[in-house]
């Protein structure tokens, strides 16, 4: 694969034939432009309750912090100054999270006790994203197939202090069945189980660490591999539930009822709308982005999977509900394509208005009421991001 000379790119013939298929100007893509990878702003969320202490953090991480003004709580910084050695950050007043990822957790508008499941939550910023608008209430239920990853969710959660109402499975997001917590009392065991869960400890039983051992050697999960719980809050509704209750699974018509309030379901992709993730191909080869992005047999396996993640998510969102759909890529085979295949087998769902979009600087997807958020548009990473409801059975 040689560069295009035409365009001035840094880039393969192949892979800008594929962003113009896709509707997407190369020049997001260009170094040497303004609105280029080192030029791209950072952005962190500001801890709420911390807005008084904007100059301490400004001392802190020896930078003026700007606030984005359509997106609360979100400031910018320059890309080089890094803030993970500060105090601000060693103490949770702030964590960084891309813009557009957060516009993706505002457009589910949670409020005040819901239940939220994040289907695919590592690395887990927009996790704590969601905790924070949360408050103390509802309770959250993070989902991941890597153990690793999902691992650092916890972490964080416990770094913040935001893992009280918390829970987290490593569990394959397209397979995954359980209820929120809050349901649990409803179906009651028909069978006693001995094993009680009391307060969550880090350090777990010889066997159980043993076993997580041999699933990592083994690789990833399998899809009929039962959800492994690694964290609980102590107000989770976790602490006193037998394991059979806890991992109760209810009928598709139950779960209209009991189902979640929000999900999100933050897709695997190609990461395609990153022009950080495409710039570190110059160093791994262009061989690689061919193999990644470009093959065909790979991103049909991906678009399978995202289908599957977008038809569980929906399945376990209670009637009313909000669901939302986002991947980092900006190709139409991972977005509206996805989108239109999945409202044309599913009645119930319907696509909506995001509230508060008409502020944000972002362009409508090739859908009405979707979004895409990238570089040259947004001076942000490149998102998708599309909002459904789950309507009544008629």
């Amino acid at each position: 694969m040689e560069a295009a000379a035409s365009s001035n790119l840094p880039l393969p013939d192949a892979f800008v034939e594929f962003l113009k298929h896709n509707g997407i100007d190369p020049c997001i893509y260009n170094y040497n432009y303004n609105y280029n990878a080192d030029f791209l702003p950072r952005y962190l969320r500001l801890k709420p309750g911390c807005e008084e202490q904007i100059e301490t953090i400004e001392a802190d991480i020896k930078c003026k912090l700007e606030k984005v003004e359509w997106l609360p709580n979100f400031y910018s910084l320059p890309p080089d100054i890094q803030i993970a050695s500060s105090i601000s950050y060693q103490k949770g007043k702030i964590y960084g999270i891309d813009a557009a990822s957060g516009a993706a957790v505002s457009a589910l508008n949670i409020s005040t006790g819901d239940h939220v499941l994040d289907l695919c939550a590592a690395p887990g910023a927009k996790l704590c994203m969601i905790f924070e608008l949360l408050g103390n209430s509802g309770s959250v239920t993070g989902v991941d197939v890597a153990r690793h990853r999902l691992a650092a969710c916890r972490t964080l959660v416990q770094k913040y202090s935001l893992g009280a109402h918390c829970r987290l499975f490593v569990a394959n997001g397209s397979e995954f069945s359980l209820i929120p917590i809050r349901a649990c009392s409803d179906f009651k065991s028909l069978k006693e189980d001995d094993f009680l869960y009391k307060e969550w400890k880090s350090r777990r039983p010889w066997k159980e660490r043993k076993k997580a051992i041999k699933e990592r050697e083994t690789g990833s999960l399998a899809l009929n591999q039962d959800p492994e719980l690694i964290y609980y809050g102590q107000d989770s509704g976790v602490v006193g539930l037998s394991k059979t209750e806890l991992f109760k699974t209810v009928s598709s018509h139950d779960m209209l009822q009991y189902g979640y309030d929000k999900v999100l379901v933050d897709a695997e992709c190609t990461h395609d709308g990153s022009i950080k993730h495409i710039q570190k191909f110059e160093n791994w080869g262009w061989t690689t982005l061919e193999r990644r992005v470009l093959d065909a047999e790979r991103t049909d396996e991906l678009t399978v999977l995202q289908f599957r993640l977008l038809t569980n998510g929906f399945k376990l969102l209670k009637v009313g509900g909000n669901l939302v759909y986002s991947t980092c890529s900006l190709t139409y085979a991972q977005n509206e394509d996805i989108i239109e295949k999945f409202l044309s087998l599913n009645p119930c769902a319907e696509l909506l208005e995001i509230d508060g979009s008409e502020c944000w600087p972002c362009k409508s997807g090739r859908i009405p009421k979707t979004l895409r958020f990238d570089p040259l548009t947004s001076r942000t990473s490149g998102l998708f991001v599309a909002k459904l409801t789950k309507l009544p059975e008629q």
